[in-house]
């Protein structure tokens, strides 16, 4: 019973830690509804321990722990496409503003040159 307690504590903690970085504007709401929904399942599933059992002899899942796992890892996999897809095109927004910066240090320069020379 009391490592029901401990993971009970522990799920209500992540969740409020969730809910705090939201509400200090920390975590961006494009990420907000996926760790909310993460938050309240693990809530669901520490409260009705019995849900893991069930779900895994649904799926013909061995053991319980193995099909968490299992979703743990393809959600991790998920996220981590996820975030390199942001990379590479933050990466692409970078080099093209670096580019038109260049662009138009250039042209100020031509444009100083100009006036100096006028």
């Amino acid at each position: 019973m009391s490592t029901y307690l401990v993971a009970l504590v522990g799920s209500l903690l992540v969740l409020a830690g969730i809910v705090e970085l939201l509400r200090r504007r920390q975590l961006g709401e494009k990420y907000a509804v996926l760790w909310l929904v993460v938050g309240v399942f693990l809530l669901v599933f520490t409260a009705i321990p019995g849900l893991a059992i069930w779900l895994a002899r649904a799926l013909g899942v061995a053991v319980p722990t193995n099909l968490l796992f299992f979703v743990g890892i393809l959600f991790l996999v998920g996220v981590v496409l996820h975030l390199s897809w942001e990379v590479s095109r933050l990466e692409n927004e970078t080099r093209k503003l670096a580019e038109d910066q260049a662009i138009l240090r250039l042209e100020v320069e031509r444009m100083r040159e100009e006036r100096e020379q006028s």
